[in-house]
């Protein structure tokens, strides 16, 4: 069965590869080995590039140098936007004669939901798939796999990043799966790959 993947990228950073070693991850290869009977035809990856900060100054380049492994096995990339604000936030519990109200930082990424359930469905009437797969535990995608499912009547499935399903998620689903820490670790990427820029190489603080 063609079957094309839609990846949520920060769902995906967020919810299954930050804080291990498994960031340099191969989302191709990771799909092949969790769905060994479908044929993974297109994979569409929706993110945006990141600010960089004081205190890890680098953190756009480690993810341009990603994307660019991404796109050797022929992932196309959409991009969104990456806001980054300073904004004054009430404390949970403040004390007495203490301030009630605290600056932090707060960021968001903006679009990548958006375009992800806009292509889904578009290429769903395009004819480009027999099934598709979401890379997301995002409910605000219920819609889009919704009308996939009841307009075209084709097969939508989830593969989680995260440890639990969106109770909403699951409900509208063809499939599900999570992704499972021994497939990350078999999916990596080589510490170098080769483009027609040149070469990649594998962020060392990664």
């Amino acid at each position: 069965m063609r079957t094309n993947v839609y990846v949520d990228g920060f769902n995906l950073y967020y919810g299954a590869v930050k804080r291990t070693p498994y960031k340099w991850l191969d989302i191709r290869r990771c799909c092949e080995l969790t769905f060994p009977r479908n044929a993974i035809h297109e994979i569409h990856y929706c993110t945006a590039i990141v600010k960089d900060a004081r205190w890890d100054p680098h953190r756009s380049t480690r993810q341009r140098t990603f994307i660019r492994a991404l796109e050797t096995t022929g992932v196309e990339v959409h991009y969104g936007s990456f806001l980054s604000n300073v904004v004054r936030m009430p404390l949970a519990n403040p004390g007495r004669r203490k301030p009630r109200t605290v600056e932090v930082i707060k960021t968001e990424e903006k679009g990548s939901d958006v375009a992800l359930g806009a292509l889904l469905v578009a290429h769903g009437y395009q004819g480009r798939y027999e099934a598709a797969i979401v890379v997301s535990n995002d409910s605000d995608l219920v819609l889009p796999i919704k009308i996939v499912q009841e307009q075209l009547s084709l097969p939508v499935g989830i593969l989680n990043p995260h440890k639990t399903f969106s109770v909403e998620l699951s409900k509208v689903a063809s499939f599900r799966k999570r992704i499972r820490s021994g497939v990350l670790e078999a999916a990596q990427f080589p510490e170098s790959l080769t483009d027609v820029h040149g070469t990649i190489t594998k962020p060392e603080t990664w």
